[in-house]
């Protein structure tokens, strides 16, 4: 492969890559840096590969590893990492009024609910086991094969699949118990709070009804309901959507609020 052949084939696969790694990280600056470095580092090592994969599944396998270097050392968020952050968020003005100014000056600043599902999504993989983490996202929302995986990860096959079985089976629950738009018990009303705030004149019924997920929560098991999530994660790219200002600026909270979190936590 020449160096040119891997520039192509890098383009290609950025914008999944970098969002790959944004939700890995919660980071936009360790996003940005970790692909800037794969690509050094992919560049470093051409004459290595083989063709035992595609490019791109080399691509990710850098990245992974780069990803989980960032990682190690920072505690995982807990499944409550919404309600810690609303809390937060609650208690101080800074949060809000810089959301508003996102809203009121960016074309990008709009807050819809199907984003802010996919968002919550996001920050509470981050609850599951590292490697748990990278095999749920990059099997359900990035379409890598079980085979593939193994090699990003340098795992077994028999171990991916019980990285993922154990992954979805942990999202089941959490979102059983917690999310109020496919259950009345859910304790969290966060997308209709959100929406009522930037929102103000907006149906949110209306608004939440055009979600298939929403329309089949009476119908649908929990599985289904969750292979719906991803759904919406697939068609959103975190960088690109008609809310990115506004999502990037809320993860970076709750970032900063979790990080927080988890120093409080060793003293």
């Amino acid at each position: 492969m020449t160096i040119e052949q891997l520039t192509n084939e890098f383009e290609l696969a950025r914008p999944q890559l970098k969002s790959y790694v944004l939700r890995i990280t919660a980071s936009i600056e360790d996003a940005e840096d970790i692909v800037q470095d794969t690509f050094l580092k992919a560049s470093q090592k051409i004459d290595s590969f083989r063709g035992d994969s595609s490019v791109k599944t080399w691509i990710f396998t850098i990245a992974s590893n780069l990803a989980k270097d960032n990682l190690r050392a920072k505690k995982r968020w807990t499944e409550n990492v919404t309600d810690i952050c609303k809390a937060a968020a609650m208690a101080g003005s800074d949060y809000f009024r810089e959301a508003m100014n996102i809203q009121a000056s960016s074309p990008h600043g709009q807050f819809e609910v199907k984003e802010h599902i996919t968002f919550c999504l996001t920050c509470i993989s981050k609850s599951l086991p590292l490697e748990q983490q990278i095999c749920l996202l990059l099997k359900e929302i990035y379409d890598f094969k079980i085979s593939e995986i193994t090699q990003i990860l340098g795992s077994t096959e028999a171990m991916v699949k019980y990285y993922l079985h154990t992954s979805r089976a942990k999202m089941v629950i959490v979102f059983e118990g917690r999310c109020a738009l496919i259950n009345k018990e859910g304790v969290c009303h966060q997308c209709s709070e959100l929406n009522g705030i930037f929102n103000p004149k907006q149906e949110f019924e209306i608004e939440k009804n055009k979600i298939e997920m929403v329309k089949m929560a009476d119908k649908g098991d929990k599985d289904h309901l969750l292979d719906l999530r991803f759904k919406l994660m697939k068609e959103i790219d975190p960088f690109s959507s008609n809310g990115t200002d506004l999502q990037l600026h809320h993860l970076a909270y709750n970032r900063k609020v979790m990080e927080n979190y988890s120093e409080e936590k060793k003293e």
